[in-house]
C-alpha cells in the first residue's frame, strides 16, 4: 500500500457562464491519492478532514476511488477552500485555510503506527508550508521512513507561504529524507533563482540525498536525474488541453503506479532499478497526466494503461 500523506481540500471552479462556482474535491496529495486508487493500487490517504459538508464530500470521492480512509484524523474544523482561476488552460489558486481540519494537525494526532503493508510515503502540497500541520508531517516521515519508499512533491504555493525561510529549511530537511523528488520547472525557479542552468539546479537538489528527480516541463516533458546528472528526457503526448488542473499530482500518481507494476516501490529496488524500466515508469506517468488534463478538473482516467 502507498499512503498519500497532505492535504485535502475543496476547489472552487468557476462555471462556463463564469458568474458562480462549483466545489470539486482536491487538493494536491488528496488528487494523487485518486489517481493511485483508480489504478487497482492499494492506497490510503493521511489527512485532516472535516465533519461538515465538504469534509463528507473528500471522504465519498476517496471511496468512490477505492482510496482507503482509515488514516483519516476527523475534526469539527471547517474544510481548506481553494478558488481556482482558470486562464488560456492554466490554473491559478486562493487559498482559505485559517483553523481548519487539514491545517490543525500536530504531531499527537499523526497514526502511532503504520500497517506493516504501507511500503512507500507521498508527501507534498500546502501542508508542508503551513503550521502546525507541516511540522506534524515532518516529524510522521522521519518516524516512519524506515524501510519505505518516500517521495516528495513540494507543488510550491508562494503566496500562501508565511515565513520563506522557513519553509525552505523544511524542503531542505524534505529532500534529505526522499527517495524519489518530483518538481516543477517553476517551482526550481522559486527554489534558486539564479541565472544558473537548470542541470546545475537539479543536481544541488538530489544532492541532498534523493535518488531519482523528476523534473517536469509542462508540455516540454520530463528530464530525469540522479546523482551523476541528466538521465533521459521524455516527451509529453500531443493531447488537447482542457486545463492543467491536477496534471502534476496525475504524474505523481503515474510514476508511483508505473512502479509498483514494476515491483520497484521499494527503496532497495529503486537504487538498482535499470534505467530503461525507470523510463517506461516516467513514460507512463506522463501518458497518464497528459490524458488527465484533456478532463476538466482533476479527474484522472481509471484502469489507465498507456
Amino acid at each position: 500500500m502507498i499512503l498519500c500523506c497532505g492535504e485535502s481540500l475543496i476547489d472552487m471552479i468557476p462555471t462556463d457562464r463564469g458568474d458562480a462556482v462549483r466545489p470539486q474535491v482536491g487538493g494536491s496529495v488528496f488528487n494523487t491519492a485518486i489517481g493511485i486508487g483508480r489504478q487497482s493500487v492499494g492506497v490510503s490517504l493521511l489527512s485532516g478532514v472535516s465533519t461538515d459538508l465538504f469534509g463528507s464530500q473528500l471522504e465519498e470521492a476517496l471511496e468512490e476511488s477505492e482510496v482507503d480512509t482509515s488514516y483519516i484524523i476527523r475534526s469539527e474544523r471547517p474544510t481548506t477552500l481553494a478558488f481556482v482561476n482558470v486562464a488560456d488552460g492554466v490554473a491559478s489558486y486562493t487559498f482559505y485555510d485559517e483553523n481548519t481540519a487539514g491545517r490543525i494537525l500536530h504531531r499527537e494526532d499523526m497514526p502511532l503506527a503504520l500497517s506493516h503493508n504501507v511500503k512507500a510515503l507521498f508527501f507534498g502540497g500546502i501542508s508542508l508550508a503551513v503550521e502546525p500541520c507541516a511540522d506534524a508531517y515532518m516529524a510522521f516521515l522521519k518516524n516512519n521512513k524506515e524501510n519505505r519508499l518516500v517521495m516528495a512533491d513540494p507543488n510550491i504555493r508562494a503566496a500562501l507561504i508565511p515565513e520563506e525561510s522557513r519553509y525552505r529549511e523544511r524542503l531542505g530537511d524534505l529532500f534529505a529524507h526522499c527517495d524519489i523528488i518530483k518538481i516543477s520547472d517553476e517551482d526550481l525557479e522559486w527554489i534558486d533563482p539564479s541565472n544558473r542552468g537548470r542541470d546545475q539546479k537539479a543536481l544541488d537538489i538530489i544532492s541532498q540525498g534523493a535518488e531519482i528527480l523528476c523534473l517536469t516541463l509542462g508540455s516540454r516533458g520530463v528530464e530525469v536525474y540522479d546523482k551523476t546528472g541528466r538521465l533521459f528526457a521524455a516527451l509529453v503526448p500531443e493531447v488537447q488541453v482542457v486545463d492543467t488542473v491536477g496534471a502534476g499530482d496525475a504524474f505523481n500518481a503515474g510514476l508511483l503506479v508505473g512502479l509498483d507494476r514494476l515491483g520497484s516501490v521499494s527503496r532497495e529496488r529503486l537504487s538498482s532499478l535499470p534505467v530503461a524500466e525507470l523510463e517506461d515508469a516516467v513514460i507512463f506517468a506522463t501518458a497518464f497526466a497528459s490524458e488527465t488534463v484533456t478532463r476538466a478538473g482533476s479527474n484522472p482516467p481509471w484502469n489507465f494503461e498507456g
